[in-house]
């Protein structure tokens, strides 16, 4: 008799992606090993060549670890499908510091992670500034400490237990602050630096996480943050959907999450077309030329404006689409207006037939 189908619903989800580590692991090293040498070329007649050192036997992949449904759920595929494959899994827990005992809660999570046999496992504690509100100050600290573990062990990847049911509300999340297609394709499968980031759960919903976690016995901790309507997105997840749901009927979380992987190719597309552009649209000093950018179709023409302002260093997560519209305005609405002031003390100014963005 084969395992629940909650359980093996996420164990074949978790395989496919350890695959698609595995894969591009077995690529870079071979790229790695094609590469051109100098220590050996160097290496004259009787000159004994260094000893090189050896690579790993197989990548880590670290599972990031709230003490959660999803993220035990998925810790504990993990660490069923590392055995069968060449990987070796660890385990991370931050711990934000935003609750009273959340240090003992990040010290028993680590213990359950160990005892799947995860390998390393670690507890980080990291400092929540205020920066664009508690919700996205507590996912940059997260994230910051993340890419550090991952950088720190050597990781391949990092596993996120985000499901269909986060998805839909990244994207209802997005369509209320009207950020553009790009906001309504919610999460990527892989993101961050050469995609170390992979949410395996994007297609399973919340439930199928918590009866695998029930199934196999693994205690989980509810978070009390997930369900204080102080938080937009708790109050999103048990006001907002639930609402949708009975003015629409079921299937809204399904249908959102096409939406998000509908509106990423989209964006994905489009951003591809911008980057061709960029380079059209520039005169022999690499100005930005007005009269080329008025030509192209609005959707590529935004996205290469808002490439050059974060270029000229604005940050990307302050940028909103109010602020690119504005600099859009000296392209279509060109009516003798001041310069725009953007995220980042970064100035866009027409001069002379030419849009000039850069720091004040």
């Amino acid at each position: 008799m084969g395992p629940h189908p909650a359980v093996a619903a996420i164990r074949l989800a978790v395989r496919r992606v350890l695959h698609d580590v595995l894969n591009e692991f077995a690529e870079r090293t071979e790229r790695t090993e094609r590469a051109p040498r100098p220590e050996l070329a160097d290496a004259g007649p009787g000159r004994r060549r260094p000893t090189l050192p050896e690579r790993p036997d197989a990548p880590l992949v670290l599972v990031a670890c709230s003490g959660g449904a999803d993220s035990m759920a998925l810790a504990s595929a993990l660490a069923f499908e590392a055995r069968k494959l060449a990987v070796r899994a660890g385990g991370i827990t931050v711990d934000h510091n935003l609750q009273d005992g959340s240090d003992v809660r990040a010290a028993e999570v680590v213990a359950r992670l160990a005892a799947m046999d995860l390998d390393p496992v670690e507890a980080v504690s990291v400092h929540v500034g205020r920066d664009g509100g508690p919700e996205a100050a507590a996912r940059d600290a997260r994230y910051a400490a993340l890419d550090a573990a991952a950088e720190r062990h050597g990781a391949a990847a990092v596993l996120l237990g985000h499901t269909r049911d986060d998805q839909a509300e990244t994207v209802l999340l997005g369509l209320a602050r009207g950020s553009g297609i790009r906001s309504l394709s919610g999460m990527a499968a892989a993101s961050g630096p050469a995609g170390r980031y992979r949410r395996p759960f994007l297609q399973l919903d919340r439930q199928t996480a918590r009866k695998a976690c029930l199934v196999q016995s693994l205690p989980v901790w509810d978070d009390p943050h997930n369900v204080d309507p102080a938080y937009t997105r708790s109050r999103l997840r048990h006001e907002g959907l639930p609402a949708l749901e009975k003015a629409l009927g079921k299937g809204v979380v399904e249908a959102l999450a096409r939406t998000a992987q509908l509106s990423r190719d989209d964006a994905d597309a489009l951003d591809t077309w911008a980057a061709e552009a960029d380079t059209a649209v520039r005169d022999d000093a690499g100005q930005l030329d007005c009269a080329k950018l008025y030509a192209l179709p609005p959707a590529v023409r935004r996205r290469v404006l808002r490439r050059a302002a974060v270029e000229a260093g604005a940050p990307a997560g302050s940028l909103f689409a109010r602020h690119i519209e504005e600099v859009d305005r000296l392209i279509t609405g060109w009516r003798g207006q001041q310069a725009i002031n953007l995220p980042g003390r970064v100035e866009a100014r027409r001069q002379g037939g030419r849009l000039v963005i850069r720091q004040s």
